[in-house]
């Protein structure tokens, strides 16, 4: 007998699955992951393998050899107006209504950004209950219906007249399951049911009204990744009978080593789709260090200091990934600016000057647009790219050839301090202690009661990734701290990683008014997350230490859950 879609699949009852996860749109994801499911698997794997030899035998990725993709004339196809606009995009979890209608809203000076990367991915929860919000939103905003209200406040959320930013949707990589919707008892991957979503819902809505959709595709390692999303995006529009002019366009994420031999490829492989590609930074820089996590002659510096702008081997980097983007006729997109506003005007100044001088490099290497954590320095940062643009710059002939930045993987100077190993700690348990409670972003000051100016900064699951990674390297190869003389091993992290953790409750627990008994009481659940979180940050930590590199979006709440009750990881 011939099971049905219904029969097939089963998904948790979250918040607004009656909304999106209708009869219709099963069948459509069932049939979705019946003519993908398998390929998914097979570049999971191919990836997988690749990652194995650099770590055990020190094989690592390099340039393919020369096709049509390198040699041949051949450009994307043109590129939507919308994506050719210079400034600045805001990013955000989409699934948090209150967010993402501030993120399409006019900021504090009036004015709106040019797009909106409506996360679903490192900023989002990992969950089916962000993705179904996520999907529920962006439709609500496409149709200028999504409204909040915030009682504790007493505010309500509603978007503005106007002209809204073009979306740029990000969904889960192709190295994510969901677990909690599930076809023939397995987990779908994530990609197929986010992406699903977008194409059944706003994706609809948005073509109706003659506008293009644009996804950033994340994480990508393989020339494969970039086949698979053709041919989804082909399958998508033909299943849901999309008009043949639909516009549907992708811009693949530069943040892994892999891809950044590839990025000819992945333009030429994703075919009829190809737009762009974007300049990520600490995805890119973590993916490095796992590829050289087990030469000890790689080890890197603080990560702090090793800027894009003045450590040679990333800009040349980003210079050739605008380079394939000036020669291939595509879109360069740069990274992301994550400073949060301040009560402390000085701060904000800081923060502000800071983020234009980043944003003045990206520009001056061609970047058209580049991204924004917060509507207060949206201006800021996009102002740089207008400013250039207005003028009668040009990229030289120079910066149209790829050859002229050659990829050469070098370890970055600087100094190896435990003071950046206490940073890397207190940002992973601050970072996790928010996951767990269902927040893929989270405000974090790193140096959170020391002197000195330093604004917290929006950091998501990106630099979560990198403080694991910097850590365990240190750890495996036992560095001594430049400031203190200590080696660092697994007694000396978990020695930070609580000194750390006690003086976060110690700051928290400053806060709650003498008295106060409700503030109290929530102080207890906030020091029960931060100890459950300190649990899971020795899990992932030691990890990576063993060289498993598995990703903090692969855990369910479960697996924290049980964490929390086992004996330490170290």
């Amino acid at each position: 007998m011939t099971r049905t879609p219904k029969d097939r699949v089963i998904f948790k009852n979250v918040d607004g699955a009656e909304q999106v996860l209708t009869p219709e749109f099963v069948s459509f994801v069932a049939t979705a992951y019946d003519k993908f499911s398998a390929r998914v698997l097979d570049i999971r794997a191919k990836r997988e393998a690749m990652l194995e030899r650099a770590v055990r035998c020190g094989v690592m990725p390099d340039f393919l050899p020369p096709s049509e993709a390198t040699t041949g004339d051949w450009k994307v196809p043109p590129v939507p107006e919308d994506l050719l606009q210079p400034g600045i995009e805001i990013s955000g979890p989409v699934s948090i209504a209150s967010m993402a209608i501030n993120a399409v809203n006019p900021g504090p000076e009036g004015e709106r950004a040019a797009g909106y990367l409506d996360d679903d991915e490192d900023s989002g929860g990992h969950c089916l209950s962000d993705t179904v919000k996520a999907a529920i939103n962006r439709l609500g905003i496409t149709k200028g219906t999504l409204t909040f209200h915030n009682a504790a406040r007493n505010r309500t959320y509603s978007i503005h007249g106007g002209a809204t930013p073009f979306f740029m949707h990000r969904e889960r990589g192709l190295h994510l399951d969901e677990a909690d919707f599930r076809v023939d008892g397995k987990p779908i991957a994530a990609t197929i049911l986010g992406m699903a979503l977008t194409f059944a819902h706003v994706g609809k809505a948005q073509v109706e009204r003659g506008q293009g959709l644009y996804f950033y595709l994340p994480k990508t390692e393989v020339v494969e990744e970039a086949e698979f999303y053709r041919d989804f995006f082909e399958f998508c529009k033909t299943y849901l009978q999309y008009p043949e002019d639909a516009v549907i366009r992708g811009i693949f994420l530069v943040e892994s080593l892999p891809v950044i031999y590839i990025m000819e490829e992945m333009l030429y492989a994703l075919g009829p789709y190809a737009a762009g590609l974007n300049a990520a930074r600490w995805d890119l820089k973590a993916s490095i260090l796992e590829y050289v996590m087990a030469d000890p002659d790689q080890v890197w510096p603080d990560r702090f200091g090793v800027d894009i702008k003045t450590t040679p081997f990333m800009s040349n980097i980003f210079r050739r990934l605008v380079a394939v983007c000036l020669k291939l006729g595509a879109v360069p997109i740069g990274g992301m600016a994550t400073a949060l506003p301040s009560r402390d005007d000085e701060v904000n100044k800081a923060a502000a000057a800071s983020i234009r001088g980043d944003k003045e490099w990206e520009a001056q290497q061609g970047f058209l647009r580049a991204w924004v954590a917060h509507i207060f320095h949206m201006k800021t940062a996009g102002d740089p790219f207008r400013e250039l643009r207005a003028t009668d710059w040009k990229p030289t002939d120079a910066m149209f050839v790829p050859e002229n930045f050659p990829v050469v993987i070098e370890t970055p100077e600087g100094p190896t301090t435990l003071a950046g190993t206490h940073r890397n700690a207190r940002m992973i348990i601050e970072y996790v202690e928010g996951w767990i409670g269902g927040r893929g972003a989270k405000g974090i000051d790193s140096l959170e009661g020391k002197p000195g100016i330093h604004p917290a900064l929006m950091e998501d699951l990106a630099t979560g990734r990198i403080s694991v990674a910097q850590m365990a390297q240190r750890i495996i190869h036992g560095v001594v701290a430049e400031d203190t003389g200590q080696k660092h091993d697994l007694a000396l992290a978990k020695q930070v990683l609580q000194e750390e953790l006690d003086d976060i409750l110690k700051f928290r627990k400053a806060a709650v008014p003498a008295g106060d008994a409700v503030s109290e009481t929530a102080y207890r659940a906030q020091e029960e997350g931060y100890r459950k979180a300190f649990k899971a940050s020795l899990r992932w930590i030691k990890n990576y230490v063993d060289l498993d590199f598995r990703s903090l979006g692969t855990y369910t709440r479960a697996d924290f859950d049980r964490i929390a009750q086992e004996a330490d990881a170290f």
